[in-house]
């Protein structure tokens, strides 16, 4: 359990990693340009869509480094639950949208995300 927990929030760590540094240094013009799961994009400001990729960023070094650095690992299962309301967020977004497949790609991370939580607040937990 616990080595699948390790592997789940580094692959998502990854994943939120380059999508969240994207969507902070590249200008949301261009983003928008990048395909049909990117137009969610036009309904933001600039600075809302620069403020989900720092969420998304911050909640990546969440979910790796303290536990990593043995430092408040208590914060790796506080950052999956971020995680996971951003990706509330956007479920809701891509339904409201009614990008279908997208919400269903939004609702794994989602899972992905509850899973890391529960884990880490549970039966995996650092501080046992």
């Amino acid at each position: 359990m616990n080595l699948a927990l390790w592997i789940v929030a580094g692959l998502l760590a990854t994943a939120y990693l380059i999508g969240g540094s994207a969507k902070v240094v590249i200008p949301k013009e261009k983003i928008v340009s990048f395909g049909r799961s990117a137009h969610w994009d036009g309904d933001f400001g600039a600075g809302t869509v620069k403020a989900i990729g720092a969420l998304e960023v911050l909640g990546a070094v969440g979910l790796i480094l303290p536990a990593v650095l043995d430092i408040a690992p208590v914060l790796v299962p506080l950052a999956a639950l971020g995680l996971v309301t951003v990706m509330a967020g956007a479920t809701i977004v891509r339904l409201r949208r009614r990008e279908y497949l997208f919400a269903v790609v939004d609702l794994v991370y989602l899972a992905l995300a509850a899973f890391v939580a529960w884990g880490r607040l549970g039966p995996e937990s650092f501080t046992g």
